[in-house]
Order: C-alpha cells, then structure tokens, then sequence
C-alpha cells in the first residue's frame, strides 16, 4: 500500500468506518453440465446458482466472485474443471456438478488439494475419501425410506426396479433394498439402463414379466422418463414411483401422459406455497422463488435449482464464520472454511434445514422430506 492509501485507509479507520472496499474477494467455483446428457439437471443447477449469487452477492463485506464451467456431462472433464478453479483461478470453495460420476470425480480432486466441495449431486464418499465434501441432496435411503413407507401403507408387497447403471442407480438400488426388507416388500428386478441409451424395451419387458404390484425407477432429469413410456407402451397399468432426481420440468415434458400419476419424494421447496406458514422452510424457498424470478425471468419448476441456491447459502454461511480466522485465497482460509461448513447447525434452506457433522456427508433430516403426485403436470402434495 503507498503513503497515500495508508493515510487514507487511517483516515477511514479513524473515523469508525470498515474498509470493505479493500477486503479480499471470496471465489466460488461452480461446475455444471450444460451440454451432454445430464444438461437437464446442470442447466437448473446453473440457474439456481446465478439466482444465489443475486440474492447474496457477499459475505461479511467480502464481495463473492463466481467462476462458472461446463463438464459437457463428463467426469473427467469435471475432474479437469476442479484442478483448473483450484490451481488457476485459486477458488476458496467448489460448488457441483450434475451427475453423482462427474461429482464422486472432484470429491478426489478437492480431497488432493484441500479444498472444500459442497456437491449438488446426490454422491458420498466414506472416510477420509469424502473428508472434504458434504452433499446438498437429501441422501436417498432418507428419501426412499419414505416412498417404500408410502408403498406398504398402500398395500404393496411387490415392486420391480430399474435405474442407471451408474453410482446413483446403485445408491437408489441399495437403499431400496434396505428399506424393502424391513418394510416386508420383496425386489422383484434389478434392471439397468446407460443414460444415454434410446431404448429398454428389453428390460421392461422383463419387469412387466415379473408381474409387480408396483414399480419404482433410479433414474434423473430427461433420462429417468425413458422407463416410464416404455412400460406404457406395454400396457403398465400399475402404481409408478420415482425418487427426487426426477422433481424436473424437462422430465415431465417428455414424460407426458406415461409420467402422470407418478409418485415420489422432495424436498419442501417444490410444494412451497402449500406448506403450512409456520414452517420455517416456507419463508425461505419463497425467498428463492423470488430470487430465481428475478435472476432468470421465469418462476422455477424444478428440484435442482433449489439444491444449488441452498449451496450457495450454506457456502455463505460457514464463510462468515471462517473470515475472521484467516485470508480468502488462502489454505488456511480454505480449512477454516471446510471447518465452518462441518459445524454447519440449523441452517433453514429451501429443502431442508441443515446439520453437518465431520462424520456425515449428508446434513438433512426428515423434515427435508414431503410427499409429492404428479397431477396435470404439477406436483401435489401428499398430505
């Protein structure tokens, strides 16, 4: 700093007013997938982001800079991204990405350089593979643990699955089992399907064969509602479930008619405005809907955008509480800040009020849970 600056700077100080001119920038990294097969999702995540950086352009007089890059659907372009936000642009967190691969990829590359990752991809590493990320989505056993509760109160005993043949068609898989078990409800297929495949007619064909009370998929966006129009080209008629990937405009475009009827689990903010008003999470998924109108020039109709401002919010959060403990730009600011997001506590979000521990990835609990049916296109809640 020259005479000048100092003398002013005392000036200022002297006069009882905060520098915040001259603060530091925080730098967010956001990775997403505009392009590619999982643009349905990275395209809403990119919108909620933008909407999040409107609503809160920085923290405790530190103005946040995004820095924004495109994965094309792709985990090692993902991992790539990561390396360049970290040793280019030196972000102080990163924020992403559209598919649980392309986010499992920059959980290696934030662990390697230390840098936290708040994933908007429902993914989660064990130990100290996963040390540095914790996960917006609401884990799926949480998730599916409901829908399976929604199935045997409706007296199903049977149920036929198919998702992706990837890491989230088996976490939804998994869980399903789990929850299936104890609930008494037996897994009658185990069907899987790429996300960009054009066709399952083959492994529809075996589900309907298996003569299920009812069938639930593990897929997400515009991908996840190929099952569902190949079971109604075979004349399905029973009970359809889903998981939250699929809370997606795009989905139900193409979904149509096949997808109507369709039952699954999400977080409050899709069913906002039918919420109770003292409901803590009402107030603030409308303030999202506000901010998403404002940013975007478009009311949000879908899950994910959510998932991405609430990302924004708990980044926010932990930085105000990291700042007076070091530098942005730095890596000591950087574990303060992992600290800070890992003693996370009752932080009210969009979908869920938010509780990390350094021993869970996941930081919602049952009240990021509501019950939803797709009716006319639009998603009921499920009293």
């Amino acid at each position: 700093m020259n005479a000048l600056l100092r003398i002013a700077a005392a000036a200022v100080m002297a006069g009882g007013l905060t520098v915040t001119a001259w603060a530091t920038d925080l730098k967010v990294g956001f990775i997403t997938s505009m392009s590619g097969p999982v643009s349905s999702l990275g395209i809403p995540y990119a919108k909620g982001i933008q909407a999040a950086a409107a609503y809160q352009p920085e923290v405790a007089g530190h103005k946040v800079q995004l820095i924004q890059l495109d994965d094309a659907s792709d985990p090692s372009t993902a991992a790539r991204n990561a390396r360049k936000l970290v040793s280019e642009d030196k972000v102080d967190v990163i924020i992403g990405t559209a598919g649980s691969p392309g986010a499992l990829a920059i959980a290696a590359v934030a662990r390697e350089t230390k840098t936290p990752l708040i994933s908007i991809a429902n993914a989660s590493l064990p130990g100290e593979d996963g040390a540095w990320m914790i996960t917006v989505p609401q884990p799926a056993p949480l998730m599916i643990g409901a829908v399976v509760e929604h199935m045997k109160k409706a007296g199903i005993k049977t149920v036929g699955y198919i998702g992706f043949s990837d890491a989230w068609g088996d976490l939804v898989y998994d869980s399903l089992m789990k929850a299936a078990a104890a609930a008494g409800i037996k897994v009658l297929t185990n069907e899987r399907y790429a996300r960009s495949d054009q066709s399952v007619t083959g492994q529809v064909l075996k589900i309907v064969a298996a003569h299920p009370d009812a069938v639930i998929t593990g897929g997400s966006g515009t991908p996840g509602a190929l099952p569902y129009l190949a079971l109604a080209e075979r004349g399905y008629k029973g009970p359809i479930f889903g998981t939250h990937a699929l809370i997606n405009p795009d989905f139900v475009r193409v979904g149509g008619a096949a997808v109507e009827g369709l039952i699954a689990p999400t977080g409050p903010v899709i069913v906002a405005e039918q919420l109770p008003a003292t409901n803590p999470i009402r107030k603030v998924a409308m303030e999202f809907r506000g901010a998403y109108q404002k940013a975007n020039g478009a009311v949000p109709a879908d899950a994910f955008s959510a998932y991405s401002f609430d990302a924004w919010l708990i980044f926010a959060d932990a930085a105000a509480r990291a700042l007076p403990k070091a530098e942005p730009g730095t890596s000591q600011f950087r574990v303060a800040l992992h600290d800070a997001i890992n003693t996370t506590h009752e932080l009210v979000g969009t979908h869920g009020v938010y509780n990390f521990r350094p021993d869970s990835r996941y930081g919602s609990d049952a009240r990021s849970v509501v019950m939803v049916k797709l009716e006319k296109g639009q998603w009921k809640l499920i009293p």
